[in-house]
């Protein structure tokens, strides 16, 4: 299958490891292990509070295309603007596990950011159009934020499921 070998293809992309080591060094000087990394990292619930919180907006992004299937382009607007406006916390969760992960996963980590951030684009353009009354190239939008988040999520899954990343880096969680 096609998939599987372009995953396992995004740990060989050594040329964003420059970029990749100065984001992750950055964060790690602006969090390190302070209580705004335990928290953003989910100290609060014991595990990696990123994919949890990326949820919100995946959800509201792929129901927002149900509702223009169904017609209910008003729904569908309000939906893009709920899943655009919880992005960022996916994103600050995500960026306070990036910078822990090693080199491949890093590589990995960077494609997966910069398709989720392809798909905020395409969705913020998209409730731009419609908010405009163009809902035809709102819908464009969609898709295309659509392809991106899918992208991202495959990325994303790669990097938990086939890289480890987040794996057992158990915190201490809220008392009993």
């Amino acid at each position: 299958m096609m998939l599987p070998r372009l995953l396992r293809a995004s740990e060989s992309v050594d040329r964003l490891d420059g970029v990749a080591e100065k984001l992750a060094h950055r964060l790690r000087r602006v969090l390190r292990g302070n209580v705004l990394d335990k928290a953003l990292r989910g100290s609060w619930i014991g595990h990696p509070a990123h994919p949890l919180i990326v949820t919100v907006p995946i959800g509201a992004w792929v129901c927002s295309a149900a509702f223009d299937a169904l017609g209910d382009r008003e729904a569908a607007r309000r939906l893009i603007g709920i899943g655009a406006l919880t992005a960022p916390a996916a994103v600050v969760t995500g960026l306070a596990e990036y910078s822990r992960l090693s080199t491949v996963q890093r590589r990995v980590g960077l494609l997966h950011l910069t398709a989720n951030v392809a798909a905020q684009a395409c969705y913020v353009t998209s409730h731009r159009c419609r908010s405009r009354g163009s809902h035809s190239a709102g819908m464009l939008w969609s898709a295309l934020g659509l392809a991106a988040v899918a992208t991202g999520g495959a990325l994303g899954g790669h990097l938990s499921y086939a890289l480890g990343a987040g794996v057992y880096e158990w915190q201490e969680g809220p008392e009993h």
